[in-house]
């Protein structure tokens, strides 16, 4: 037998684990001698870009652009083209058919938000938090006798178990929808999906004098008013609230802000660490420790800070308490050193899941540059761990997720597409340019990878779902009131209150929650059913038609392309979580921010003003991903879904049956 074979055997793991039952040298050859196995090249190394949001449109523009010359050359000598996306084409939902190779029937997530309809409370979908159930009370503390439980609520079996039942090693960077991290054999490391240090997806703070008009309450942010006194001021970082006291009550951090009267500059005192910042400078990583029992228990978090202004008016912007990844106390990676490991190797970097700060800029605390600043701080970070990892690869998969792409194309498209309602012609060059700087930066990413393979070698670079402007939204929640599906008590309180507080569900037959999902209010599933399993297939019916028949009144445009039926598109033990009616909408549309949560805005369709002004939340024809790749594909329109066991089947191994997608090599 030659090399090439004793390799493949070897990658087949000793062929007594693959088949479980022992069989013979001569019998085992001759299987590897046969022409269909002979024929195929078996990797003995996998290279996967994930690169979020990577547009095949855009691409393509950014390729004839003639600066992508990577790309260029990858997509002439390989194969490139659209890959399907998932219904929704949603992040989590994406990558979750990603990693385990099925429906979202199967893999159980449907959206960023899920509810319990038992109790009607949101969560988020990919994990779940659980305090613990029995404490005991002594004096204002309040300790607990077990610990609580984090839970990772995807399903199905994700593909790396079948390389590591084989031996093959797998690393896995910033892999998303895969937080908490679960020990394995392989390497691995959180992405989206992994929390700040509050336990939301990003909470910024900024500390200012400064009277500033915003909203009284928003999301992933919060204002610290400051009264410095003879330049100077002592106030408290907040962090995440004490468990251990029986008052629950937030964690503090005393930081004195030094301003110097004359110079743009100023001094931060933080637990015996000095930083000397002057005006647009960014801080590195400044850890800190927050003292939940005094000499027994430390929680450890860390901070960047960006000096915004210092004259007439101090704002200092914090990033939101990222999780220490030299003392992470939460489980982001596997083995539990390995976070440790990378800070030691290439310094500190963002843990939370969503790195780049898009409610800063959406709520007007950045500005485009600012935002643009924070941004290329990621992706530096992430240059230097993807150089760190490629470096040392030496067999099995190598995974590496870049977020630049996405987070920046959500708020930066209106910025380089005349037509958007938001485009500005007095944006500068460098917004102008941002999004076709980070695909250009992705070049670079490639052109390294290259460098690194063999003729045993295989590339897949992927994207989970492409990109579409984003200038009209939705108030889903108001159009189903309009049209008698949902009941208020009070129709005169609609655009009161919060999380549905005026819904009269004895008469409410639907309602909207999460970016995609509508849902039947089925008696006995629901809290406070009130619909019919006789009734059930009829309302959901009439509400496709209706929602695939909308018009918008200002252009004459279709607001939605497909509606789909959640029963009629999944299949497997977790349907029973989905939406009753996932909507795809048009390019252009998406349902409102406030309509996501139970709020009814008022009106039906508006203009979007927020610079999250692009997305893919939309009918997943409209949105497909990419994929480049240096192997022969022969599957047509290859999914995302078909690559995991495209990736089992290129290590020689057979593909687990409960998994949907195909080989498409």
């Amino acid at each position: 037998m030659n090399n090439h074979n004793i390799n493949r055997r070897k990658f087949l793991g000793q062929s007594i684990k693959l088949f479980g039952t022992a069989i013979s040298a001569p019998i085992l050859n001759q299987w590897l001698s046969s022409p269909a196995i002979a024929n195929t090249k078996i990797a003995n190394k996998i290279f996967a870009l994930g690169i979020d949001g990577m547009d095949p449109v855009l691409l393509q523009r950014f390729v004839e652009r003639g600066e992508m010359p990577t790309f260029r050359k990858l997509m002439k000598t390989g194969y490139w083209g659209h890959l399907q996306t998932t219904i929704p084409p949603q992040s989590p939902v994406a990558w979750s058919s990603f990693i385990t190779g099925c429906n979202p029937g199967k893999h159980g997530i449907f959206d960023f938000i899920h509810r319990d309809p038992t109790q009607f409370i949101p969560f988020l979908s990919t994990s779940r938090s659980y305090e613990a159930e029995k404490r005991l009370s002594i004096g204002k503390w309040n300790l607990p006798l077990k610990a609580g439980k984090l839970e990772l609520l995807r399903r199905s079996s994700p593909f790396w178990k079948k390389l590591e039942a084989h031996d093959i090693p797998a690393s896995f960077y910033k892999l998303p929808a895969n937080f908490p991290v679960k020990s394995s054999k392989s390497t691995m490391i959180s992405g989206m999906g992994t929390p700040d240090l509050l336990g939301t997806y990003g909470t910024f703070t900024l500390f200012t004098d400064q009277d500033l008009i915003l909203p009284d309450s928003f999301a992933g942010g919060r204002i610290q008013k400051l009264m410095l006194q003879n330049h100077l001021v002592e106030t408290n970082i907040h962090g995440p609230k004490n468990s251990l006291r029986a008052n629950q009550a937030e964690t503090k951090i005393h930081i004195a802000i030094h301003r110097d009267p004359w110079e743009p500059t100023i001094h931060l005192e933080i637990q015996n660490q000095n930083l000397l910042l002057m005006e647009g400078e960014w801080s590195e990583w400044v850890p800190l420790k927050f003292e939940f029992m005094p000499l027994f228990v430390v929680v450890y978090g860390m901070v960047r800070f960006y000096v915004q202004q210092v004259h007439p008016y101090l704002r200092l912007y914090m990033s939101p308490i990222n999780i220490d990844p030299m003392n992470p106390q939460l489980p982001i990676a596997y083995p539990q050193n390995y976070s440790r490991e990378l800070s030691e190797a290439v310094g500190r970097f963002y843990t939370q899941g969503f790195p780049e700060d898009t409610k800063a800029l959406s709520n007007g605390i950045f500005s485009n540059e600012e935002f643009l600043q924070q941004s290329k701080l990621v992706l530096e970070e992430r240059l230097k761990a993807f150089d760190y990892e490629i470096n040392r690869f030496e067999e099995g998969l190598f995974f590496f997720y870049f977020s630049s792409i996405d987070q920046n194309t959500h708020m930066m498209w209106h910025s380089m597409d005349p037509e958007h309602p938001l485009y500005d012609p007095s944006y500068s060059s460098e917004v102008k340019e941002a999004v076709y700087y980070l695909y250009r930066s992705m070049d670079e990413v490639l052109k390294q990878t290259l460098s690194k393979m063999d003729s045993r070698s295989s590339l897949i670079v992927l994207s989970d779902h492409g990109f579409a402007p984003f200038g009209r939204e939705f108030h889903l929640s108001t159009w189903l009131v309009e049209k008698g599906f949902t009941v208020l008590t009070d129709s005169d309180k609609i655009h009161e209150g919060e999380y549905f507080q005026h819904v009269d569900w004895s008469r409410t037959k639907a309602y909207a929650m999460g970016l995609n999902g509508i849902y039947i209010n089925l008696n006995g599933r629901e809290l406070r059913g009130s619909v019919s399993m006789t009734e059930y297939g009829k309302i959901k019916e009439q509400i496709i038609q209706e929602l695939e028949s909308l018009r918008d009144p200002s252009n004459g445009y279709r607001v939605v392309a497909r509606a789909f039926d959640a029963r009629k598109i999944y299949t497997g033990p977790e349907v029973g979580l989905a939406p009753d009616i996932i909507v795809g909408y048009q390019r252009g549309y998406r349902i409102s921010d406030d309509a996501v949560l139970g709020k009814f805005p008022k009106g039906i369709i508006q203009m979007r003003q927020d610079k999250w002004a692009a997305d893919h939340c939309m009918d997943p024809a409209l949105v497909p991903g990419i994929i480049l790749t240096n192997e022969s594909v022969q599957k047509q329109d290859p999914a995302l879904w078909d690559l995991a066991p495209s990736i089992i089947q290129k290590f020689g191994l057979v593909v687990p049956q409960e998994m949907d997608g195909k080989p498409i090599f």
